[in-house]
Formats: structure tokens, sequence, C-alpha cells
């Protein structure tokens, strides 16, 4: 799972990275750049939405057959608040395994200090694909 994250020149170029890793579930971290943001300063919803995808997808990769690869299929984002804070948190969750599709959910927090604030939320379906090992 790392191996694949560190090949996505994307989550790289971004600055993302693995907080936690469990079956079924991943979350990943975003810290705050200026050139992540939006006119207002706010993190830019392509970012917040980027880092909910992987971490959903990551999170169905981890109870995938070995061999496999995951893609994204379908998301729908609800964006909560404007995602401010030093940093993104996107935890990614497998809400229901399948052979085929695996439904997950991201929810991203942005974090300033001790505060934790709801951002986004997302509901994700995944693919598992044969010889497209990640």
């Amino acid at each position: 799972m790392r191996a694949s994250f560190s090949r996505q020149a994307f989550m790289a170029g971004l600055g993302a990275e693995i907080a936690h890793l469990a079956p079924g579930e991943v979350d990943l971290v975003l810290p705050y750049r200026p050139d992540l943001t939006q006119q207002h300063g706010f993190f830019h919803a392509g970012a917040t939405t980027t880092i909910a995808d992987s971490a959903s997808g990551y999170a169905a990769l981890s109870l995938f057959p070995r061999g496999t690869g995951v893609l994204t299929t379908e998301f729908k984002v609800n964006l909560l608040n404007p995602a401010r804070g030093q940093r993104l948190v996107a935890e990614g969750r497998v809400v229901k395994p399948g052979r085929t599709l695996t439904v997950c959910r991201s929810d991203v927090f942005g974090i300033e200090g001790d505060c934790r604030t709801h951002v986004a939320t997302a509901l994700l379906s995944m693919i598992c694909l044969e010889g497209l090992e990640d």
C-alpha cells in the first residue's frame, strides 16, 4: 500500500501522506500550502476531493486480493464547511466490501490546533480490477 501510494506523482505534488493504514481504513494528511488554496485562502475543493478519493481508494484496496488494482467508478461529495486549517485529514473507510464494487466513505476534517472541523463527506464506489496491480 505505501509503495503504491509513493508512486502517485499527484499525491506527492500535493504533499499528501498516509497517517493511518488498517484493513478497510486509510487516513491521508494534507498540510496547508498557499498554492493549494482558492481565492479566499481556503483549501481548494479540488484538493479536498482528491484526498477524499484517494483515502477511500486505498481503504478499498486494502481489502482487495493481491494482484488487483483499484479505480474510482463514482463519487459524490458534500462540502460542509470552508476547508481551512494547518492541515486536512481525509478518513477513508469501507462501508460495504464487494467482489467487484466496494462502497466507501471519506470524511475530511480541517485541523487547526485542537480544533477539528468537518469540511466534507464523500460517498464513493471503487472497482476491483484484476491484472492492474497497484
